[in-house]
């Protein structure tokens, strides 16, 4: 029998099924390999990684400042608290975008700022809290504080970008008299660099000065930072003040005055540079003993004894070359009008520390003139010997009188 070849379309159409197999078993394994593999991909179960329950969060946050408040105290009224929950963030800001600093505390309950607010001031508060589940629950609030009707300021010394001598205090007298002192302390900073350990005083009720144990270290750079503006110094009486005062020491320069011996002995850095005969106060008007700041300096200037107490019993209206070492009236000074014999060997002054000069303080080589153009403020003149008492702290710049011990008491 002759066997008929078979037909090349049928053939074709063999081959073709074939391949078609093959592809599709192919595809059906990439499939399966991008499919993750496995079980994982199951319907029905969660995917990796924790997920946030759903539904609104437990967590109430509350602002203890009604939004759109006004006259808000800039001390206390603050406060942002959350319950059935935890403070994530609080971002209080002023109208100018400055950020207020706050603390986070009670485990997340509460926050408040770290410091009082300024007056006249509108502030806005956005804070956020979760839930146990994680679920975030949000407030805003804005307010404006309070605008004073009584205010007072504090006078500082030394100036901004002046340079002082090694014992010059940073010194704050206020136009009214304060009855809450933290909260000026907590407002005035004052800060060295290299770093020392500064520590307020009071006197009184309206002076504070600051100052380390030790006099400051020559090259010393200062900064005073007076947050006053919203702080509550007596009941509504509030600060107006926000100034940053910068100030640098420069060489250390204390001069000692012994009475008895009738001289003074200039030392700089460690050495002494020069010994001036010096005529200090007499018998019945001695002077003070003690460390005393140069805290004013004057060309020329008038003296009255009528002004401290002496009465009619001079008044010298050209004294050359004067520098205050007290409130009260204590100076270190040229004198004309007393002979040349007179300094070195004798004390006739009415307490004050008297120089060599001529009259009209034109000739610099004198030494008071001398003494004066080598001086700064914040320069230390030291009175040993003296019949009189050591100078009272508060007298003048001149709390280096008192004891550290006593210094830091209540501070």
């Amino acid at each position: 029998m002759n066997v008929l070849p078979m037909s090349g379309n049928r053939g074709r159409r063999g081959r073709r099924g074939a391949l078609s197999a093959v592809l599709l078993a192919a595809v059906m394994t990439v499939a399966t390999a991008c499919g993750g593999g496995g079980g994982d991909s199951e319907p029905g179960k969660k995917a990796r990684g924790k997920l946030t329950a759903e539904g609104p969060s437990q967590a109430v946050v509350s602002i203890a400042v009604k939004d759109g408040a006004t006259e808000v105290r800039t001390s206390g009224a603050l406060k942002v608290t959350a319950r059935k929950g935890s403070l994530k963030s609080v971002k209080v800001t002023d109208g100018k975008g400055k950020e207020i600093e706050g603390k986070i505390s009670g485990g997340g309950s509460t926050w408040e700022p770290v410091a009082h607010l300024a007056a006249s001031t509108k502030y806005s508060v956005d804070a956020i809290a979760k839930d146990k589940e994680g679920r975030e629950s949000a407030k805003h609030a804005s307010f404006t504080t309070l605008t004073p009707k009584n205010t007072f300021a504090g006078y500082f010394t030394p100036e901004d970008g002046s340079t002082v001598g090694v014992g010059m205090p940073v010194s704050l007298t206020f136009s009214r008299g304060i009855t809450n002192p933290k909260a000026v302390e907590r407002a005035v900073k004052v800060t060295a660099e290299p770093a020392v350990d500064i520590k307020p005083h009071w006197f009184g009720n309206d002076r504070v000065d600051f100052r380390p144990e030790k006099y400051w270290a020559a090259g010393t750079k200062v900064t005073l930072n007076l947050n006053l503006n919203g702080v509550e110094g007596r009941p509504g009486v509030y600060g107006t003040q926000s100034k940053t005062v910068r100030f640098t020491v420069g060489r250390s320069q204390v001069s000692t005055v012994d009475a008895r011996a009738h001289t003074m002995k200039v030392e700089r850095d460690g050495k002494v540079i020069k010994t001036i005969p010096i005529s200090a106060g007499a018998p019945g008007h001695s002077t003070y003993n003690g460390q005393m700041v140069i805290s004013e300096k004057y060309e020329v200037t008038r003296m009255n004894g009528d002004t401290v107490g002496f009465g009619g019993e001079y008044d010298i209206k050209d004294v050359p070359h004067a520098m205050r070492l007290s409130t009260s009236g204590t100076f270190i000074h040229g004198n004309y009008w007393s002979g040349s014999g007179t300094f070195g060997s004798e004390n006739a002054s009415h307490g004050c520390v008297g120089l060599e000069d001529q009259r009209g303080g034109g000739d610099p080589s004198m030494p008071g003139s001398w003494f004066f153009k080598n001086s700064m403020i914040g320069d230390l003149v030291v009175v040993k010997n003296s019949d009189d008492k050591v100078i009272q702290p508060e007298n003048g710049l001149n709390g280096w009188n008192m004891p550290w011990s006593e210094w830091t008491k209540g501070s």
